[in-house]
């Protein structure tokens, strides 16, 4: 009699339960002791993430998840395992010195970072030291938010009650307290010494990031190894096959049990005898081979394969159903029930499946009637699998054969008799094909090893060659009662029970208060998972509690199997020759270099699994590479040459050749066989009487810098750290990812409802600390998944190659997440160390030598129109207005279109000259403003915008155009306002009625008191009055100031420029020129008109050259997305300009529907230009032109323009000329400053375009950046311009002298000194490219890389934020990124991502976020923080505000989803 518990199926999922060996929980108890209490930020998150679900909404996890200490398993407090005195029989081995079980030894740990102390944390600071190139942080709102006029950092003043604190944090914010925490964590950072300088090339990035082996790891030291044999196979009366002992027990002793099924209560619900085996599989081949039928065809052919789809609690059809097939000569391939369309691994197994070839499947009525239907009530069709026929094999199904028939029974041969699947640990399936021959091989082999007579033995096909009576356990009755087992022994008296660590484990927490159990008539307590290295804690607590009931020492025995291998080695009892027991006590850190050592602070005790099988040959060989046998004291995979193997994976020739067909050789070389070996997946070594010890397996290893971890390993040190409290002791996951060429290691478990939030966090920290000392190895990440939710396996057992998928896909959604990367990731490249700079001359000297020319071009000369009296004219704009007035009065300039498409208002030139002298007439009468005032303009975009501007310059003063403040959003908008006003100076504030009323309302007078602002006129009722006569200014001087132009940039600096009269005109000339602009001429705009191009298109060139303007205000596209794409076709637009915002607003709302606007024809259309300070968008501008195409947008209309504070317009594409050209660089050189030009597609390349066309006049040079000289064609330098429309200086309270003169008054340092120059704070370079412009001359285009003062200085390089936001980076990670911004605080990166999804799915993103970080740009991530949509603020250009977006989170004021501090 054999007691057989269902197991799960060996398909490679790590099994579900660990086991502790109490010396390891001390080990770790003892390494937790070494680390003080270390306080480690914790992460924030928002409530409604926090309460994923309420407490009671939580179901503990399935019992089938295998938790040992659940519901009616529960006990308190740790099982105590004795040292086992009654065994005097084991002896420990390496080590004499340590006696007795596992727990005999106090093992303690040290940390593994000096003393173990925590660095003192400093008193903080008012503000950490800011390291984004020494930018001076200040507190913002979300949009343009007050700031001082000043630029890149240099100290400003303002008056008094603006006068903010320059660390633009609260000292008490949480997040800087966290952020300073952070830092104390990782001031003990453990890294190796870094590699060799940083280089470009790929190959040898490779090499430089690979670390090296550590010298001192220790080696073996003992001699070669040699073939192990086992005792040869009896030879004896053997049955030719299988089928034979089969049909021999069932003709001859029919009656004789074969196998007994339980209910889940327990009670024997069937007895299947051998005559009855015999006689229904005998029907099931019949039915099978003769009674299926495709078009007259027979189904099935000998050698088919056939799908077996049982549940494990009906082992008697599923037996009937497997000796069936084998008698039809047909394959089977048993799998399990699926549940769900989209059960864990079920595509995968579908693909084997197709594979296979399979097109039936075998099932049972009442499993039938389970399966998921579809609306036809045919079983659905489950993802990935191929079409199946099911058939149920029921008696009443089945057909009795004719007396005549009789299957073909042949001896076993090598055709395949069964296909068992298995799920590698990268989730993909292979099928393991067992021939006939090794079915009966095996079966013999285990009758020896086990000693097994006819009527006694154990379960499984060695029960048909011995007629043995099975009696199965089926797991739900396991679940409900886990003493059931032991009770059946019992009842039954049987002689051996096959069983798991777990079923040991569970019948000890349930066996309390149970008499009359007696388990003296076991012969064989065979432990199927006794290679499990955790098992032995489970053997030795259950031989203490029941020897005293009869339970003998020497019955335990241990195995170790392998789907590829089948069984590789069972431990004897003594009765039949076995040696005594052994156990090894080995050193963690030992093992993970692949040697056997002692160790008394990290240890692992395993035990063995007996000897080898009979008639198997066994051997150690190296994991990787060449199979060299391993040394005596090596760790290497075990191999087995035997006729009991499995013979292939089916169907893949490859990499069957590499497992079953392995030639081990000796260190010469020379083959140890002349027999191939297969290798089993196992890793072990051979012990003393040549016992056969495991430690893990192939599938559960993960490789970390030249290191072996074994994941069962790493799972039982996070158990033996309070694992009852805070997660489910079975359901536990560890396996590794590949991130930086490494593997890093990834622990997820299940966390328990009740647990709180900072308990939890508290069990990750000191897990982190627990694996980091015994293991001596960081892991990457450790994440708690709600209870339930992690993949389950047949029969519980998390289905790890499914979870790492889900990990790896943001589809995990934990609730909890620890990133450890400073920790674990030591292989990145050595920080670039700036080499002493080579000097102005020899840079120029090199770029001769080499051939190349510097870097310098212009656009087309602009002749020398002062002379003639129609300059002179045109040289001031209030002269050029009032000429249009009187030569052209009705000459329309400017339309202004509402979101419903209609003309709001109208100017012609005349109505322009009138509206501005009214305005001039009010300020000097009204306000009593004398010449040279500033006056603040505070309207909406509108024709009185433009009308007041005029009207200022008319009477002389310097107008200043303020975007007015948002009503719904007073409190940030409105200090935005009133900080330009204070610093512009103005006298006086022109606006309309509504928004007088605002700024003097109650609302209003909450931010700002109403009695602060200057003297406020509202232009909407002013009386028709005319100036006696319109300023000028005196006759030789048109640097005369226009008027002030203030932006806020996109570092945070608001920065005031003046416009002098001759640089306006300048400004407008080229345009015109560039754009070919004339009085016949419509154009669209669709920009803000407050600042820069915008401003110029808007108010300044309709009134210069005469065309006119059809207005279309930004704001009104939020209630008509489609209005500015009407406007350009209603007006027939040849030229129009847009924002990024803008194009964005269409992409995205117009983007499906470009069938919708009917009437729209773009083909009018010869340029669309985007009006931008910041480096092309070149994915949305060719998403753009693709979308429209339907519309007639021409394919090489788009293109952008380029502009900064010190000149509005340095590029634009204008009419003529070239079209924008594309070069592809090389991301990495990039950082060094360096460009290096690569093919498209080549590994991290990133497109650059051209921004426009130079515009006339304009001259352009790039400079380095520190020693101010020129440089050559294609190299990275700072864009410096000269021209005649760069603005005169920045606007500063008390004047900025040396400001002014480092960005408007710069000079080469070597070359041609004498040229002025104004630096624009942008990197870039020029390419002389093969195209020709207008002049014939070979077109020089210019590349904008991005502002010098976003970059991020880290780790020596110099990283753009747009290249880590966008591209193949963090935009792309995954689906729920909207948005993206990054910014750097006390050198850690920061990265803020929107979360267009389910709160729950936030903390996907944070691994998936530092993943792509480390992978593509090689920096650690310091933050993720996830937001809303929405939160990142962006200006009115469409640039994101990262400074103060860094303010915000700084301040504690985005409320964040979610806040992860990686350590």
């Amino acid at each position: 009699m054999v007691l057989f518990l269902h197991q799960e199926s060996c398909n490679g999922c790590f099994c579900c339960c660990y086991f502790c060996a109490d010396v390891h929980t001390e080990a770790v108890q003892a390494a937790l002791a070494k680390y003080k209490e270390r306080k480690m930020p914790m992460p924030s998150k928002r409530r409604s993430v926090l309460t994923h679900a309420s407490v009671e909404a939580y179901t503990p996890p399935d019992t089938s998840s295998a938790s040992e200490d659940e519901g009616s398993l529960q006990r308190p407090g740790r099982l105590a395992s004795a040292p086992l005195q009654s065994r005097p029989s084991v002896e420990p081995w390496p080590d004499p010195a340590i006696q007795g079980s596992s727990t005999s030894s106090s093992a303690s740990s040290t940390s593994s970072h000096p003393g173990g102390q925590p660095a003192a944390t400093p008193n903080l600071p008012s503000a950490p030291p800011d390291v984004t190139t020494g930018l001076v942080q200040h507190q913002h709102a979300y949009c343009e938010r007050p700031q001082m006029a000043s630029v890149r950092g240099v100290p400003r003043g303002c008056r008094g009650s603006f006068s903010l604190p320059v660390t633009g944090v609260p000292v008490n914010s949480r997040v800087s307290s966290k952020i300073q925490q952070l830092l104390n964590t990782l001031k003990r950072p453990k890294r190796p010494p870094l590699k060799e300088f940083f280089v470009d090339d790929f190959e040898e990035l490779l090499e430089g990031e690979l670390q090296q082996p550590d010298p001192n790891q220790p080696k073996p030291e003992g001699s070669q190894m040699v073939v192990l044999r086992g005792e040869p196979l009896a030879e004896g009366s053997w049955p030719p096959s299988l089928l034979a002992a089969l049909q021999q027990w069932g003709t001859t002793q029919p009656r004789a049990p074969c196998l007994t099924a339980l209910d889940t209560a327990g009670k024997a619900v069937y007895t299947l005898t051998y005559g009855k085996l015999w006689s229904r599989s005998l029907k099931l081949a019949y039915t099978l081979l003769n009674k299926l039928t495709n078009k007259n065809e027979p189904l099935l052919k000998p050698g088919d394969r056939v799908a077996l789809v049982f549940p494990n609690s009906d082992p008697v059809m599923f037996m009937v159903a497997f000796y069936g097939c084998l008698l039809a000569e047909l394959v089977p391939v048993p799998i399990e029930v699926p549940l769900t369309r989209k059960d864990a691994g079920s595509q995968q197994v579908g693909f084997l499946l197709g594979s296979c070839g399979v097109s039936l499947a075998l099932t049972t009525d009442a499993c039938q009637k389970g399966l998921p239907k579809a609306q036809t009530g045919e079983v659905v069709t489950f993802k990935g699998w191929p079409p199946l026929t099911w058939l149920v094999i029921d008696g009443k199904h089945l057909t009795k054969p004719p007396k005549d028939w009789h299957p073909a029974m042949q001896d076993a041969g090598p055709q395949t008799a069964y296909i068992e699947y298995k799920t590698s640990k990268e989730g993909s399936t292979v099928g393991v094909a067992v021939s006939h021959v090794s079915l009966l091989a095996q079966c013999q082999a285990l009758t020896q090893a086990c000693g097994y007579s006819e009527g006694k033995g154990w379960g499984g096909s060695p029960s048909i060659l011995n007629r043995l009576h099975v009696v199965s356990i089926p797991y739900a009755l396991m679940k409900a009662n886990p003493l059931s087992w032991i009770q059946k022994v019992c009842v039954y008296k049987a002689q051996a029970a096959l069983v798991k660590s777990r079923d040991m484990h569970w019948s000890l927490l349930a066996q309390r208060g149970q008499r009359d159990v007696s388990l003296s008539s076991l012969r064989l307590l065979i432990v199927a998972d006794g290679a499990n290295p955790w098992s032995i804690s489970s053997c030795d607590a259950f031989l203490n509690v029941f020897q005293a009931k009869g339970l003998r020492p020497e019955v335990i025995c241990p195995c170790a199997s392998s789907p590829e291998a089948l069984t590789v080695a069972i431990r004897r009892p003594p009765d039949l020759g076995g040696p005594p027991p052994r156990r090894a006590v080995l050193s963690m850190s030992g093992l993970s270099h692949g040697v056997i050592r002692v160790d008394k602070l990290s240890v692992l005790t395993v035990q063995d699994v007996g000897q080898v099988m009979p008639g198997a040959n066994v051997c150690v060989v190296k994991v990787e590479g060449t199979p060299h046998l391993c040394k005596t004291d090596e760790v290497g995979e075990i191999c087995v040459d035997s006729s009991a193997t499995a013979t292939a994976y089916y169907g893949l020739l490859g990499i069957t050749k590499n497992v079953f067909e392995t030639v081990p050789v000796t260190a010469g070389g020379a083959p140890v066989s002349d027999r191939p070996f297969t290798r089993t997946g196992l890793l072990g070594f051979i012990g003393p009487d040549d016992l056969v010890f495991v430690v893990g397996k192939l599938d559960g290893l993960m490789v970390v810098g030249f290191r072996r971890h074994n994941a069962d390993d790493v799972v039982a040190t996070a158990l033996a750290v309070e694992p009852m409290k805070f997660v489910y002791r079975g359901r536990i996951a560890v396996f590794s990812v590949t991130v930086l060429h490494d593997d890093r290691i990834v622990l997820v478990a299940e966390q328990r409802p009740d647990a709180s939030e900072e308990d939890s966090f508290q069990w990750m920290s000191r897990v982190l600390q627990a694996i980091d000392s015994i293991h001596q190895v960081g892991v990457y990440c450790l994440a708690l998944v709600p209870a339930n939710t992690l993949p389950k396996a047949p029969l519980g057992g998390i289905h790890v190659s499914e979870a790492k998928q889900r990990f790896l896909e943001g589809m995990l959604h934990p609730c909890n997440v620890l990133m450890c990367p400073h920790a674990c990731v030591t292989n990145l490249p050595k920080p670039r160390q700036k080499q002493p700079e080579v000097g102005p001359a020899s840079m120029i000297v090199g770029n001769l030598v080499a051939g190349k020319r510097i870097a310098q071009a212009s656009g087309r000369e602009l002749s020398h129109l002062e002379d003639s009296e129609q300059a002179r004219k045109f040289l001031f704009l209030p002269d050029v207005l009032q000429w249009r007035a009187h030569t052209t009065p009705e000459h329309p300039l400017f339309l202004l279109l509402n979101a419903k498409g209609t003309v709001t208002s109208t100017a012609t030139c005349v109505q322009l000259h009138k509206k501005a002298e009214r305005v001039a007439a009010a300020l000097m009468e009204k306000a009593r403003l004398s010449s040279g005032a500033h006056v603040a303009l505070v309207y909406p975009p509108g024709v009185d915008l433009i009308a007041a501007f005029y009207g200022c310059l008319y009477c002389g003063c310097v107008p200043v155009t303020v975007r007015p403040p948002h009503p719904q959003n007073l409190a940030t908008t409105l200090p935005t306002v009133k900080m330009i006003v204070e610093v512009s100076k103005s006298a006086c504030v022109l606006t309309t009625q509504a928004i007088m009323r605002l700024l003097r309302s109650k609302e209003a007078a909450a931010t700002v008191d109403a009695r602060t602002w200057p003297t406020i006129l509202d232009t909407d009722d002013i009386p028709k009055k005319k100036v006696a006569s319109i300023f000028r200014p005196p006759p030789p001087s048109p640097d005369v100031l226009a008027y002030l132009d203030f932006s806020v940039s996109t570092t945070g600096i608001l920065a005031g420029v003046k416009m002098s009269h001759a640089a306006t005109s300048a400004l407008c000339r080229s345009i015109k020129l560039q754009c070919e602009l004339y009085p016949s001429r419509q154009i669209a705009i669709c920009l803000d008109p407050y600042c820069g191009l915008g401003f110029a298109l808007w108010c300044l060139c309709s009134v210069y050259s005469g065309h006119q303007s059809v207005l279309v205000p930004p704001p009104e596209l939020e209630t008509n997305v489609s209005l500015w794409l009407w406007a350009v076709s209603q007006y027939k637009a040849r030229v129009t300009f847009c924002s990024y915002s803008v194009m964005e607003m269409c992409a995205r709302g117009l983007g499906a529907q470009t069938a919708a606007l009917r009437g729209v024809n773009l083909s009018c259309v010869r340029t669309c230009m985007v009006v931008a300070e910041e480096r092309p968008r070149i994915a949305l501008t060719q998403s753009f032109s693709k979308l429209f195409r339907d519309l007639g947008l021409p394919a090489r209309a788009v293109s952008t323009t380029f502009g900064c504070r010190v000149n509005v317009a340095i590029c634009l594409q204008g009419t003529a000329g070239p079209d924008p050209t594309t070069v592809y660089v090389d991301m990495r050189a990039l950082r060094h400053d360096r460009v290096r030009l690569v093919e498209r597609g080549s590994p991290h390349s990133l497109p650059l375009t051209e921004s426009g066309k130079i515009l006339p006049g304009v001259k352009v040079i790039i400079a380095h950046t520190e020693t101010r000289g020129p440089l050559g064609d294609s190299h990275l330098g700072e864009i410096w311009v000269s021209s005649p429309h760069n603005a005169t200086g920045y606007y500063t309270v008390y004047g900025e002298e040396g400001l002014h003169a480092d960005h408007f008054s710069a000079r080469l340092s070597f070359g041609d000194t004498q040229t002025v120059w104004a630096r624009t704070g942008f990197l870039g370079f020029l390419r002389r490219t093969e195209l020709t412009d207008a002049s014939g001359e070979r077109h020089d285009a210019l590349y904008v890389v991005g502002s010098l003062d976003e970059t991020l200085e880290l780790r020596g390089m110099r990283y753009h934020p747009i290249d880590i936001e966008t591209s193949t980076s963090v935009i792309r990670a995954h689906r729920s990124i909207a948005e993206c911004a990054v910014f750097t605080w006390t050198n850690l990166l920061v990265v803020v991502v929107e979360l267009d999804g389910l709160e729950q799915d936030a903390l996907d993103l944070v691994a998936l976020v530092t993943n792509v970080v480390l992978e593509e740009h090689h920096l650690v991530v310091g933050v993720v923080v996830i937001v809303d949509p929405g939160v990142i603020p962006i200006n009115s250009r469409g640039e994101k505000q990262r400074m103060h977006l860094r303010d915000g989170f700084l301040a504690d004021q985005l409320d964040p989803i979610y806040v992860a501090y990686n350590m």
